[in-house]
């Protein structure tokens, strides 16, 4: 975990649905009791981590006492990327409400991804060039599901080498150098202890390496049920009525368990980067209290 928090931008990404954002969140908590200046960015305008958290969700706000939060809008980042680039404000808002540009925009393959993770990458500059903007020690970023979270992470490379000359390949050069650095960026990969996540979690892992040079640093297996019986319970509680509805329901809970062990074996097997699990957590929503429980298990977990 020192390792990894010791980077400048960590990227938390895996299947739909597995809890990337929670443990987004967790790391963010994690990193923050230790001292560093930490920001938990969402992209395409997502808030789900201030809510979660108690902010307010505005720009740059501060959740919780050296943590921040960012929701990174597309065209928001655009406009900013714009106004930095410019000689004037009014060219800029100008350019940045042309529908022609935004068509422009929108059909250059990687364009879009690297204006949001362009705004990633200033977060995480000892110099920022947001007016007022201070430093980070850390950059969270809940990135979009696996495929688009690769996207994401390519794109300043797609982008430079279809621009290659100009100052917008240049800056997507300087980028990549920063992504495609293990030293600065770390990859979290989540997945529930299931077959498709797993199996995703392993395509994650091969294209990482593959497309960008970056190995994941950390597997976390999320929602890990508990099991209800022993070997011996569990044989005496099928010779119950199988027909009586509790009885029914706590098999096939423990049956559920097992199944997700034997993913996890499965999954600790074949990924190269370490795994920790976290628990499935039995509450509709998480707030701070079951995020920061969370957060110190899975620095009690991680190497």
């Amino acid at each position: 975990m020192d390792e990894l928090l010791a980077k400048a931008l960590v990227v938390v990404t895996g299947k739909g649905g597995v809890g990337k954002t929670t443990v987004a969140a967790a790391l963010g908590l994690a990193a923050a009791r230790r001292g560093l200046r930490t920001i938990l960015a969402e992209v395409a305008a997502r808030d789900d981590l201030s809510r979660a958290l108690g902010g307010s969700g505005a720009h740059e706000d501060e959740l919780a006492g050296g943590l921040h939060h960012i929701s990174i809008d597309p065209q928001a980042a655009m406009e900013e990327y714009l106004g930095d680039q410019l000689p004037s404000r009014t060219m800029a808002d100008l350019l940045a409400s042309s529908s022609i540009f935004t068509y422009f925009a929108a059909a250059t393959p990687g364009l879009r991804e690297l204006l949001t993770v362009g705004k990633v990458w200033e977060l995480a500059q000892d110099t920022r060039r947001t007016p007022g903007g201070r430093p980070y020690d850390l950059v969270v970023l809940d990135a979009p599901a696996t495929g688009h979270g690769v996207a994401v992470l390519t794109a300043p490379r797609t982008v430079a080498e279809t621009a290659r000359v100009g100052r917008i390949a240049r800056q997507a050069r300087t980028i990549d150098e920063m992504l495609s650095d293990p030293a600065r960026t770390g990859v979290v990969a989540v997945a529930r202890p299931e077959e498709m996540p797993v199996n995703e979690t392993l395509a994650l892992e091969r294209s990482l390496r593959e497309r960008v040079g970056l190995p994941v640093d950390l597997v976390v297996a999320n929602g890990l049920l508990p099991g209800r019986f022993t070997a011996s319970e569990e044989r005496a509680v099928a010779g119950l009525d199988a027909g009586h509805a509790p009885v029914a329901a706590a098999l096939a809970a423990h049956a559920r368990h097992r199944t997700q062990q034997a993913q996890l074996a499965r999954l600790r097997r074949r990924v190269a980067a370490p795994v920790v699990t976290l628990p499935f957590v039995f509450e509709p929503e998480l707030g701070v209290q079951a995020l920061t429980a969370l957060s110190r298990m899975l620095e009690g977990g991680a190497p």
